[in-house]
């Protein structure tokens, strides 16, 4: 029979945890499992990131060489050939950010860049970030607007 007086928690639900620093007597008192001296004993010890206990880091011990333009601006590159195969699918004529996200072709924050390799023989009316000059002229000649966001 259920009652209050045999409740109990879900086997493995409830975890005792250790009181430390609560006097000799708990058997966590002293120290309270810091050990003896050492920055680590002290209250208000934090670690740097990457330290190594005075070893020389790994991000210090690797080499470095190269060059990283902090101000490089990264597009998802798109080609005409992958515009080619969503019209001759799903008939599509407009593309912008919002058809490239439906179709997987890229995410809400990337900045997407039109590129001339393939075919495009349909017309249409694309809206990106950038065009390169083969891509421009293909989808122009062929009637369609090439539009830069």
């Amino acid at each position: 029979m259920m009652d209050l007086s045999n409740l109990k928690p879900a086997e493995g639900s409830v975890k005792k945890s250790k009181r430390v620093g609560r006097g000799q007597g708990s058997g966590k008192g002293g120290t309270s499992t810091r050990g003896h001296k050492g920055a680590k004993s002290r209250s208000g010890y934090k670690q740097k990131v990457g330290f190594e206990g005075g070893q020389m880091p790994l991000h210090r011990r690797v080499p470095k060489f190269g060059f990283s333009n902090f101000n490089r601006v990264e597009f998802r590159s798109i080609n005409l050939d992958v515009l080619q195969r969503l019209y001759d699918a799903k008939g599509i004529t407009y593309f912008d950010q919002e058809i490239f996200i439906q179709n997987g072709l890229a995410d809400k924050n990337d900045k997407v860049k039109i590129l001339g390799r393939g075919e495009l023989t349909a017309t249409v009316d694309v809206k990106a970030h950038a065009f390169s000059a083969s891509a421009k002229k293909s989808i122009e000649s062929n009637g369609g607007v090439a539009t830069k966001i």
